[in-house]
């Protein structure tokens, strides 16, 4: 491109200079003394800035005045309006006039550290400081006339607030300038706060301190956010710290979400926070006013549209009330994350109510759990995971133990609320609510004492529709959720200027003209099902393969077919091969796979390797087929052109995004954790990635269902807030990171093959919190992204249209459907019980269970052989069994905060199949079984599903700690004597 005098601008130096006109440049009035620019553009330029914001209306207007072909004198035209519309600074990058870099980093210091005081700033007369900024040409008329029209309709602050931003886009120097202002307006407290310390007052009298050269003012000021940092330090230290602020210098709080701080940087963060005010937005007031009235409501809002924060400021006016009434106040706020009690913990709450109240916070990879109940009596505020409140609401019901009464708490939030459903533990805990208010109402009857309830506030970005295909359904799916909630209303906020919807783009992929690489891995497919009989009615690698492979397994394994059983096995491993390769690349596939085959051999082997265990005929066929094919597969993983298009669009899709960014943050959502990782791997080892300044990292799930190594809590944490300071800059997560997680300041979602429902697509699509954010699909074989996209679309729209439905309602019939559903929830909580009650009743005996090796078939044990540890812990001690199993160590050791670990796991020394863990549980190893690796026959008959030990309405005896340490202690002291 070319500019001013001819001079050539490279690519590179022109998007620098065009981010920061976006940041300088003050649209509505360039566009008065721009003339070159038809009148109908000029329309559609402000109505992109009511829209989406004044840098997106930068951005077509840059757009409309560099294109081609120029009119004579256009860049003069240009510069000309930039100055007269008071937009100095802009009109000096324009023409390349950029400032030394320590005069630039001084500014972006300056700029950040009003952002980080603007709330305080906001108190201001506004008035008083507009004339004297005016005055000292720090704003234009027409700037002076819309920060007084603003401050007359909508009161003070927020006319301080559009002060503030117009002052920061001045030429550098306006700070030492606006530093003079507040002390010379009387406003002494401010001016020592935004850096006017009281010894540089004793220099000299306020004119001498005017003439302070602008740099040394500025340094004055930005140190008091420094400290003895460095600038790096600096944008370290300044990154979220206020509702609004940004890491972008001259971005004041007008349209952006939180940002959120490093978890290491929280006592920071909370000092700094701990006095400020909590400002709302009008929507965020309109949708908190009846849960300021004690109405239980739920809050549905964007994703991005400052849930929490309403939250955090309804909290605080609960716990003022209650104080003002000389009554406790105690607020329980519920998350279905762990690392969401960290971020609501360091993020929101803190920050806002340590002054006054005492916030605690604690989850399940935290030692206060064990004495929660002692933490909600010392504390107002308790930020827990729901799991954690249920236990202790239990024990307390049970009266075994201290726990936890609804009647403890005044206030009760619930985050991503729309999981209060069937089954979640949220709706656990609002069951024993409804029951309880429905009880309550026959006390008032009888004239007795009601048992007093907390009020609930719901949050969600989007109820969804459960699936739902009709209008009818869709309401009552989110009906459900309102009474399961026992809420008032659903309230939803009109965001005005404040929606922000991410650009969305489709990447289409073209199918392989060659894949020889996926060719192998289907022929071997094939040769499996031939040698086992099989015939698939679907493409192979498909969804519904792998759904009527794991059929097959589940079959085979009940009729003792050992064939097909382990064919099936293997098979599902290929199809995940070939998901792989149309995924990620044909390397990782083939390591995949040759892992897998490591593996199983390894298990025909004992770990002392004296003795072979057993090897049938059908997996010497399997091991044999893999080994002959290997070499072909490795040779084919290494030829490039034969990798897959998504992964070509994908690299493109990343490359762009980055170069045309100054600072790209993006996250990349893939389905499996496996894909996770290996992204991760491959942007890191591609050198083009690097040269734009890509730093990658994965975060996934902390579960332990898959093979793949989960992420421990601290581990989610660290990356988590590595992408939040900048490290990190490109997340790639499974769906771990799309609900709830505070990621701020990206810019870009990409979403790599992987469609859920339409909960996770909005969840998704919200992470995008930053201006001019996009949303981009990237379609992979056997995905349906597009398709599934659509669906979702049309599911988002009917819930919105629903929603609106329901609050349309006369308050009469919806309070009279709630309650229908209400009884209803609750009838059906009774005939489970009754249902649970029957099975325990029956007390079916332990020995009427036995176990089977899933991969032999060899009876194991029964049922009368098995103990309980801690209610959850399924162990068989007896030494019988210990001639049955070999020890491997595990490579995914887990150190926990219990006093047990797992520190190897046992599997079966006739075939090698996996049975479990071998558990030290207070000195005494306890090989520990894992139901889903045994064919279970109850009462006579074979399970073909048997997951989860809950499954099974068996009572096993408690494990008898005191009776197993007298014998290993006498054991050990016969060792002792010989």
């Amino acid at each position: 491109m070319h500019l001013k005098g001819g001079v050539g601008l490279g690519n590179n130096t022109w998007e620098t200079s065009r981010q920061r006109l976006r940041e300088l440049v003050k649209v509505d009035q360039v566009l008065i003394y721009l003339h070159s620019i038809e009148a109908d553009q000029k329309e559609r330029i402000l109505k992109k800035a009511e829209n989406d914001g004044n840098q997106a209306a930068v951005d077509l207007l840059l757009t409309a005045v560099t294109k081609k072909p120029h009119a004579p004198g256009w860049f003069r035209a240009f510069v000309d309006a930039l100055e007269q519309s008071g937009c100095k600074y802009a009109a000096d990058y324009m023409q390349l006039n950029i400032p030394e870099p320590e005069v630039e980093r001084e500014n972006c210091d300056s700029v950040k550290l009003i952002q980080l005081l603007a709330p305080s700033l906001m108190n201001m007369k506004t008035e008083v400081v507009r004339v004297q900024c005016l005055s000292e040409e720090l704003l234009t008329e027409q700037d002076a006339e819309i920060i007084q029209t603003t401050t007359v309709n909508q009161g003070r602050r927020n006319g301080a607030a559009e002060l503030l931003r117009r002052i920061v886009k001045c030429r550098p120097g306006w700070f030492s300038t606006f530093l003079s202002i507040l002390r010379e307006t009387d406003h002494k407290d401010l001016y020592e706060m935004t850096g006017g310390l009281p010894d540089c007052d004793e220099k000299g009298s306020g004119e001498a301190a005017t003439n302070e050269s602008p740099a040394a003012a500025e340094s004055c000021g930005s140190s008091q956010l420094r400290g003895n940092s460095t600038t790096e330090d600096t944008q370290d230290d300044t990154t979220g710290l206020y509702k609004g602020a940004s890491t972008e210098s001259g971005k004041l709080p007008d349209n952006s979400e939180p940002a959120q701080p490093d978890v290491d940087e929280s006592v920071a963060t909370a000092r700094s926070q701990e006095k400020a005010e909590i400002v709302l937005r009008d929507y965020q007031t309109d949708v908190a006013r009846p849960a300021l009235e004690g109405k239980n409501i739920i809050i549905c809002l964007p994703t991005g549209r400052g849930k929490t924060r309403v939250a955090v400021y309804i909290t605080k006016k609960h716990l003022d009330s209650r104080r003002a009434e000389k009554q406790s106040g105690k607020v329980v706020v519920l998350v279905n994350k762990i690392p969401l009690v960290e971020q609501h913990y360091v993020a929101e709450f803190l920050p806002f109510l340590k002054s006054e109240y005492k916030v605690e916070r604690v989850s399940g990879d935290s030692q206060l759990k064990i004495s929660f109940t002692e933490i909600v009596k010392n504390n107002d505020v308790i930020i827990c995971t729901a799991q954690i409140l249920e236990n202790y609401l239990e024990r307390s019901n049970s009266g075994e133990d201290e726990g936890v009464n609804l009647s403890d708490l005044t206030l009760i939030v619930i985050d991503e609320c729309h999981h209060t459903q069937k089954g979640g533990v949220y709706n656990h805990i609002m069951m024993r609510y409804l029951k309880q208010k429905h009880k309550n109402g026959r006390l008032k009857k009888e004239q007795k004492q009601p048992v007093p309830l907390p009020q609930i506030l719901g949050l969600t970005a989007s109820p969804g529709v459960g699936g739902a295909t009709k209008m009818e359904k869709a309401e009552e799916h989110i009906l459900r959720i309102c009474a399961n909630l026992d809420a008032f209303k659903i309230m939803t906020g009109n965001l005005g200027k404040f929606t922000q919807e991410p650009r969305k783009t489709v990447v289409t992929v073209e199918d392989r003209k060659e894949d020889p690489f996926g060719d192998v891995i289907k022929n071997i497919m094939n040769a499996i099902h031939t040698h086992a009989d099989l015939s698939p009615t679907c493409d192979l690698g498909s969804q519904n393969y792998e759904q009527w492979v794991v059929q097959k397994e589940r079959k085979a394994a009940t009729e003792e077919d050992q064939k097909v059983r382990v064919c099936a096995e293997h098979l599902r491993q290929y199809s995940e091969g070939l998901n792989l390769s149309n995924t990620i690349r044909m390397r990782d596939s083939f390591n995949f796979l040759s892992k897998y085959y490591e593996e199983e051999i390894k298990k025909k082997t004992t770990p002392d390797e004296e003795a072979e265990i057993e090897i049938t005929e059908t997996e010497r066929f399997l091991f044999n087929l893999f080994k002959e094919n290997k070499k072909e597969l490795q040779k084919l993983a290494a030829l490039p052109e034969y990798e897959n298009d998504s992964l070509t669009k994908l690299r493109r899709t990343i490359l762009q995004e980055f170069s045309t960014r100054e600072e790209g943050r993006g996250i990349i959502f893939t389905k499996t954790r496996r894909s996770a990782i290996a992204l991760s791997q491959w942007i890191q080892e591609n050198p083009k990635f690097a040269d734009i300044g890509v730093k990658a990292s994965y975060v996934i799930g902390g579960g332990d269902q898959s093979n793949v190594k989960p992420m421990t809590s601290a581990e989610q944490r660290d990356v988590l807030a590595k992408f939040g300071n900048g490290q990190v800059n490109l997340l790639i997560a499974t769906t771990v990171a799309e609900e709830g997680l505070d990621i701020p300041a990206c810019n870009f979602v990409i979403r790599y093959g992987l469609v859920t429902n339409e909960i996770s697509m909005m969840q998704a699509r919200g992470r995008g919190r930053a201006e001019d954010s996009s949303y981009i699909l990237v379609e992979v074989k056997n995905s349906g992204v597009s398709e599934k996209e659509c669906v979702n679309e049309y599911r988002e729209d009917m819930m919105n249209k629903a929603i609106k439905k329901i609050r349309a309602l006369n308050q009469a019939d919806y309070d009279k459907r709630i309650l229908e559903f209400q009884f209803q929830a609750i009838l059906e909580k009774k005939v489970r019980t009754v249902k649970n009650k029957k099975k325990t009743m029956k007390n079916e005996k332990p020995s009427e269970v036995t176990f089977n090796c899933r991969g032999c078939n060899k009876h194991v044990c029964t049922g009368e052989d098995i103990e309980i540890i801690e209610t959850m812990h399924r162990v068989n001690v007896k030494a019988e069994f210990a001639k049955l199993y070999i020890v491997r160590e595990n490579t995914t050791l887990q150190e926990r905060l219990l006093d047990y670990e797992t520190n190897a796991y046992i599997a079966c020394k006739a075939c090698g199949q996996r049975w479990g863990s071998m558990m030290l549980y207070r000195g005494i190893d306890c090989p520990c079984l894992d139901v889903k690796n045994f064919v279970v026959t109850f009462c006579g008959k074979k399970i073909s599903k048997c997951t989860k030990w809950s499954e099974l309405s068996v009572r096993f005896s408690a494990f008898d700690y005191a009776e197993h340490a007298s014998q290993v202690a006498d054991s050990s002291d016969e060792e002792e004597t010989y």
